[in-house]
C-alpha cells in the first residue's frame, strides 16, 4: 500500500530556542548526529522547559527530520530518561497510524531512494531547506507490520555490521603502524 506522508502522520517544526548551562531537557541539533541519524554525543539537559509548549516536547516514537542545510537524515526519538525538543533545524514526524512503525518511517525516510527524492525539491540560496509540503506529499510504501519490522532489523544488523568493520579497520591501521614503528627498532 501507498499514502502520502501526511495521512500517517502530523508534521511540524521544531522550536526556536537558545540553550543554556544548566537546563532541564535537551534540545536537539543537528550536530548531535550523524549522517544515518544516530545520536553521536551524550545529551545534556540545555534547555529550560519554561515557556516550551507541550507539543513540542518530544515523545517517544518521534521521528526527526532534519531539513535545513546540506546534512539531510531522519533519526527516531527514543530517549527513555530525558525529555527533549528539536530545534527548529528538524521537522517533528509524530506518526498517528498504528500500522506505521516509527523504525521503518525512520529507515524509509533515510533510503537514498527517497532522500534524492526529496532532496531534489530543497529550496534556497545560502543554507538549502526541504519544505513540510514536500514531506506532506511523500509517497510512503506501507508493508505489513511484520515486514516492516524485518527490514529494520536488518537494516540494523548491517549498520551494526559496518560499525564493527570501521572499528577492525582502524585497528588494523593502528598495528601495521605499530609493527612499521617497531621494525626501526
Amino acid at each position: 500500500m501507498k499514502t502520502e506522508l501526511k495521512h500517517i502522520a502530523t508534521i511540524q517544526t521544531g522550536v526556536f530556542a537558545k540553550p543554556v548551562a544548566k537546563g532541564d531537557i535537551a534540545y536537539l541539533q543537528p550536530k548531535y548526529f550523524d549522517e544515518d541519524g544516530k545520536l553521536t554525543t551524550n545529551l545534556e539537559p540545555d534547555l529550560n522547559s519554561v515557556g516550551i509548549s507541550e507539543k513540542h516536547i518530544l515523545k517517544r516514537g518521534d521521528v526527526l527530520f532534519a531539513a535545513k542545510g546540506s546534512k539531510n537524515f531522519a533519526a527516531r526519538f527514543d530517549l527513555k530518561d530525558m525529555s527533549a525538543a528539536a530545534s527548529t533545524s528538524f521537522f517533528v514526524i509524530r506518526i498517528f497510524d498504528k500500522n506505521i512503525l516509527p523504525e521503518y518511517l525512520t529507515w524509509y525516510l533515510n533510503h537514498p531512494t527517497t532522500m534524492k527524492f526529496v532532496k531534489s525539491f530543497a529550496r534556497g540560496t545560502s543554507i538549502a531547506s526541504i519544505s513540510k509540503e514536500v514531506l506532506d506529499g511523500l509517497e510512503i510504501i506501507i508493508p505489513s507490520k511484520e515486514r516492516q519490522e524485518l527490514i529494520y532489523k536488518i537494516n540494523d544488523l548491517r549498520s551494526k555490521e559496518r560499525q564493527i568493520r570501521m572499528k577492525l579497520l582502524s585497528l588494523n591501521q593502528a598495528l601495521n603502524q605499530q609493527q612499521l614503528y617497531n621494525a626501526l627498532t
